[in-house]
């Protein structure tokens, strides 16, 4: 890396967290303050990107299984602080807000990333391989995951509604988490060749084949690590009432902010996924984006449980009927195009169809 680009990532950083001095206290109704909010969207989409940047600098000098905790932890953070940003001030009426996130990172990840995924390897690739063990482990624990905290709320009877009792949310969050670390320990540790790339793909440069970072550059990427997750934190928290009044003038449906969260979050892992798709890659591809789903639900449950009960925040999980027959098509979808071991454009496009429905569904319910 240059010495131009190492400075723009140090720049970044602290440029966004300098905007949150003016972002507190400001109006931002009107011209000018829309014009602000949207540099400081634009400041929280960059800081997220240097967050993630940094995090796999400190990742790849501290190697694994530490290094994938460290992005899964730093990725939380992110997602963790939007969620709860925003049910801070939406109080009551944001109880679905955790829900609508969680799902729509599923179904981004599983139709929109792994669908783009398969097309681009397709394409370039004609039938990309992939070892099957490593993406069924992910598959399934993303299934057990998804069902607990997603559709089990909706038929549980304790409570009216799709909501879970104390007791049950503090079992779903325990549940979330010890899959989750579960899954790290097979992929990092226990089966970790099963989620290398087979022998006969692409020896394109991986994201990790960079010469391994020197202690100085690992500490300092620490700290800048720290300074973007205090903006994207305070960024997050400054916006979250200008984004749900967009939402709500453009007369879309509350669970856009949920998506809108999502395809923040997982914005620069889906970029890293299609890059190893176009290499011939798949497997790291899937890994990315099986990874993030699971971190993304693993992790931020338990906090967002943690949250509501501190905070004595309402919560919301169960879907209605509508996304449960999306989210279940999408499993069984993806239990069919995975299963061969290589995949093709037809089976890409069909994961990508099924995203468009989900879209169109969510702004037209």
């Amino acid at each position: 890396m240059n010495a131009a680009m190492r400075r723009l990532h140090a720049f970044i950083p602290f440029a966004a967290a300098a905007m949150l001095v003016p972002a507190f206290g400001l109006d931002l109704q009107g011209t000018a303050g829309s014009a602000f909010a949207a540099l400081s969207g634009a400041a929280l989409i960059a800081a997220v990107f240097m967050a993630v940047h940094h995090a796999e600098v400190v990742a790849h000098r501290v190697g694994e299984p530490f290094g994938t905790l460290l992005l899964a932890v730093a990725v939380t953070v992110i997602e963790a602080a939007l969620i709860v940003s925003m049910m801070l001030s939406g109080g009551a009426q944001a109880a679905a807000l955790p829900r609508d996130a969680v799902f729509a990172a599923v179904m981004i990840i599983a139709t929109g990333v792994v669908g783009l995924c398969m097309v681009v390897g397709g394409l370039r690739h004609h039938k990309p391989e992939f070892r099957i063990d490593g993406v069924n482990a992910g598959l399934a624990a993303l299934i057990a995951i998804s069902v607990l905290v997603l559709v089990l709320p909706a038929f549980t009877t304790s409570t009216p509604g799709p909501t879970y009792t104390p007791s049950q949310l503090i079992f779903a969050a325990v549940a979330s988490l010890v899959i989750w670390l579960l899954f790290v320990f097979v992929q990092t540790v226990r089966h970790r060749d099963d989620f290398l790339p087979p022998d006969n793909a692409g020896d394109a440069e991986a994201p990790h084949d960079a010469p391994m970072p020197g202690t100085r550059e690992a500490w300092w990427s620490a700290g800048l690590l720290m300074v973007a997750l205090v903006a994207v934190v305070g960024l997050a928290k400054s916006l979250s009432p200008w984004i749900e009044s967009a939402v709500a003038t453009a007369g879309a449906p509350k669970a856009v902010i949920g998506i809108a969260i999502a395809l923040l979050v997982l914005l620069p892992e889906t970029l890293a996924a299609v890059r190893a798709a176009h290499a011939n890659k798949l497997q790291t591809s899937l890994n990315l984006a099986f990874g993030s789903a699971l971190a993304c639900i693993g992790l931020t449950v338990p906090v967002v449980v943690i949250a509501s009960f501190v905070l004595g925040l309402p919560l919301e999980l169960g879907l209605d009927s509508k996304s449960m027959v999306l989210l279940a098509t999408t499993f069984i979808v993806s239990a069919v195009t995975l299963a061969p071991g290589r995949t093709n454009v037809m089976e890409g496009g069909v994961h990508l169809v099924l995203f468009a429905a989900y879209l169109f569904l969510s702004f037209v319910p």
